[in-house]
């Protein structure tokens, strides 16, 4: 059933306009209420790399390590996906909206946190061919997702990375390739959070037994929200069990502002683990 959350603009969310987050309670012994944490500050500690494929395609990168790292412990790791308005090769603007790292920030459960960063004139995934064939069926790979496929490869030899741990979400056109790289890969991750995006509704069987949430703003008039709820619909007629839906009613298409620091958020997606078919 498509569940609908209305809220008004409350103080953390005009922090976080800002860029400042201000925890939750004990989320996972991490954040506690009253902590302010200034997220543009920690985007400028992830590192900055490139992955270059064997065709000579280069993708920048932006990777969170948790500190302290050890290479005895398994880490989760989040991967994110930007809009189409951060495309480009300069690798910053991938985290101009740094609320996703929110998520990778706990001091007793830390995550590693990829950025790929889209070139112009491409995407994640075709959305143009997407909504011709009216979501119905899974467009062909692009070169950008191509990449990011085999850099989460390249990262699982190189960290310490809990396999059972995967997740992934994106804004947007992100929220398009959240779906794109789920299809594609439905036995790497065990979960995923799109925004403000769609998929291809044939493709649901797929994904069904991967826990979502999903999150659109019903003022939303550059992606319309019943892209949203139409994907739920098709993944609850899939047999999926475990699909949330929050549809902010007066916000519109920068609903990232508020999803990302939804309260249980971080709680919910990180108690998933991957699990069988």
């Amino acid at each position: 059933m498509l569940r609908k959350i209305l809220c008004s603009l409350g103080a953390s969310a005009l922090l976080a306009m800002l860029g400042i987050v201000i925890g939750w309670g004990q989320v996972g012994g991490g954040l506690s209420w009253g902590q302010e944490v200034d997220l543009a500050e920690v985007a400028k500690k992830t590192e900055k790399k490139v992955f270059r494929r064997s065709n000579g395609f280069e993708l920048p990168y932006r990777l969170l390590i948790p500190e302290n790292y050890d290479p005895a412990r398994k880490y989760p790791l989040i991967v994110f996906f930007h809009g189409a308005g951060e495309r480009g090769t300069d690798n910053e603007a991938q985290l101009r909206h740094p609320q996703v790292l929110r998520l990778a920030l706990d001091e007793k459960d830390p995550c590693f946190l990829v950025a790929p960063q889209c070139p112009r004139n491409s995407s994640w995934t075709d959305l143009l061919a997407t909504f011709r064939q009216g979501l119905k069926e899974l467009p062909p790979i692009t070169e950008p997702m191509l990449a990011t496929i085999e850099l989460l490869e390249a990262l699982s030899r190189e960290y310490s990375l809990d396999r059972d741990r995967w997740y992934v979400t994106g804004l947007s056109m992100g929220g398009f390739g959240t779906f794109d790289l789920l299809i594609r890969k439905p036995d790497w991750f065990a979960a995923g959070v799109p925004l403000c995006g769609g998929m291809p509704e044939a493709e649901s069987p797929k994904i069904a037994h991967i826990p979502l949430w999903i999150f659109h703003g019903g003022a939303d008039n550059v992606v319309p929200a019943e892209l949203s709820r139409r994907a739920v619909r098709a993944l609850e007629a899939a047999g999926a069990s475990n699909v949330r839906y929050t549809e902010y009613e007066a916000v519109g298409h920068d609903v990232w502002r508020r999803a990302y620091l939804e309260p249980e958020l971080r709680t919910w997606l990180l108690a998933q683990k991957r699990g069988p078919k």
